[in-house]
């Protein structure tokens, strides 16, 4: 075994891992970053660049079908090309991968080791059959990695998840996909639009990541309307048949139905790549799923010397999350022992399906869990379905729930599904992260006509619910959460 001393070692070299291999570099040349499969982010490879190049082209052929209510006519049928779809997506995928991977081949090569990282005590990793790394502080940025039942493994190579269905070289007939959270919809709705016969089969009626049954809800409807979606599945039977998969469900009358589906899609979530890190050496304190429990400010573990990052963390799966958390995490890996709290940014989360979900601040069932059910706080609603712009444009299809404290009136948060909401998400998300109240953002222009007056429709109602003043923040102090 080669006997490596070392300050900082930071496993993984995705988003986060490179993210606090640069920040502790800025402060000690003593860095190290094992990567145990292959350097780049789950954001380039897999995630959020191929799947919004197959929503471009799902837009794109969208677009050209619906087009006859603007009185434009597409005479003959539109042909969608699956070969010629997958070869453009797998070509621009490698190409944002290239760019990561550029970035890495700049770091040098004394600081990269590759190898699959196993802790024998809290300052010391083994790596493969090859590495004993003595380290002062270690940076965990595994990364995460889908999850479904083990039984499913019985389909073979039927059963897909979203990093294989990237390396497609054609599109199916048919697929079923479980999980209408995230990856679901938005790879569901894509391949429905493209021309593959879609199957969405969901467990106890969640639809996107909502916690406002109201917009979920709306969501659920929207997205039934347009394709098969079941989101709360009665599975009888699922087995490989022939070339395909046959799938024996409960329709909503109790009736038995059966399906035969060229492939199966797992989007039923990811889980962090810590099991096998041999963390039973060390005596680090975990959540239920055996994650490292870490201050989200610092992003330190119940070890002072060891710090967790990105979507190994379980706190937010999403990449500029990641690269945020890695620069505290490294930061402080460098500084260490003397920590800083980092720069933690407004929660925004968003979904690029048709219409778009996004999320922003506390969700609704966090406020409630911060003030209580009782009445401190308040709930502006707009829908989209007449709102000017939307409706010009044929894209008037949502619902707008904002979230405002009473007494003070401040910003808590908001669910959303509408046309294009990635921006009206933002525009929240900034407003939240400053603090600011209903009345200061109803003091903001917004210009006419674009979709951003519905955030003022919102606000406006939101407003006129709200009571204001001191004597209606002691009344919530007294009252508490949970009341």
């Amino acid at each position: 075994m080669k006997k490596i001393e070392v300050k900082i070692v930071i496993i993984g070299g995705g988003t986060a891992g490179l993210a606090a291999y640069r920040a502790a570099k800025e402060k000690t040349d003593s860095v190290l970053l094992i990567e145990g499969a292959q350097f780049g982010t789950t954001c380039a490879r897999v995630g959020c660049m191929p799947s919004k190049l197959l929503i471009a082209a799902a837009d794109a052929a969208h677009q050209i079908q619906h087009s006859e209510p603007f009185g434009i006519f597409v005479e003959g049928n539109v042909r969608i090309d699956g070969k010629k779809v997958m070869q453009r997506i797998r070509h621009e995928r490698d190409r944002f991968v290239g760019f990561v991977l550029d970035a890495v081949a700049g770091i040098d090569s004394k600081d990269k080791l590759f190898g699959k990282a196993v802790f024998i005590n809290k300052h010391q990793l083994q790596i493969g059959n090859h590495s004993i790394v003595n380290a002062e502080r270690i940076v965990i940025a595994t990364g995460s990695r889908p999850s479904y039942p083990d039984i499913w493994n019985a389909l073979g190579d039927k059963l897909i998840i979203n990093d294989d269905l990237f390396n497609w070289t054609d599109l199916p007939t048919s697929i079923a996909i479980f999980g209408p959270g995230v990856i679901g919809l938005e790879l569901g709705q894509s391949l429905h639009r493209l021309g593959v016969k879609v199957f969405m089969f969901g467990m106890g009626g969640q639809v996107g990541p909502f916690t406002d049954v109201d917009v979920m809800e709306y969501a659920r409807k929207t997205f039934m309307d347009e394709f098969f979606l079941d989101a709360d599945a009665t599975i009888k039977e699922m087995l490989r048949k022939d070339d395909g998969v046959q799938i024996t469900y409960l329709d909503k009358k109790g009736k038995e139905q059966v399906i035969l589906v060229d492939q199966v899609l797992a989007a039923t979530g990811r889980r962090p790549n810590v099991d096998k890190l041999g963390l039973d050496n060390i005596k680090i304190e975990l959540d239920s799923r055996g994650v490292p429990l870490a201050d989200p400010f610092t992003m330190q573990t119940s070890i002072p010397s060891i710090f967790i990052a990105g979507d190994a963390s379980n706190q937010m799966p999403l990449l500029h999350e990641a690269a945020d958390q890695g620069k505290i995490a490294g930061n402080n890996a460098a500084l260490y022992p003397h920590i800083r709290v980092g720069l933690r940014r407004s929660a925004i989360a968003a979904v690029f399906t048709d219409p778009q979900l996004a999320m922003i601040g506390l969700s609704r069932k966090q406020v409630i869990a911060k003030l209580g059910a009782c009445s401190c706080f308040e709930t502006g609603v707009v829908s989209f379905e007449d709102q000017g712009r939307s409706r010009v444009m044929l894209k008037n299809k949502g619902l707008l729930h904002i979230y405002a404290e009473q007494g003070t009136g401040r910003l808590l948060g908001a669910e959303m599904i509408g046309p294009q909401v990635e921006h009206l998400a933002h525009l929240l998300a900034w407003a939240h992260q400053n603090r600011m109240t209903i009345s200061q953002m109803l003091e903001m222009p917004f210009y006419h006509p674009v979709i951003e007056e519905g955030v003022r429709t919102a606000l406006r109602d939101l407003n006129a619910k709200l009571k204001l003043g001191s004597a209606m923040i002691n009344q919530c102090m007294e009252c508490g959460p949970g009341c």
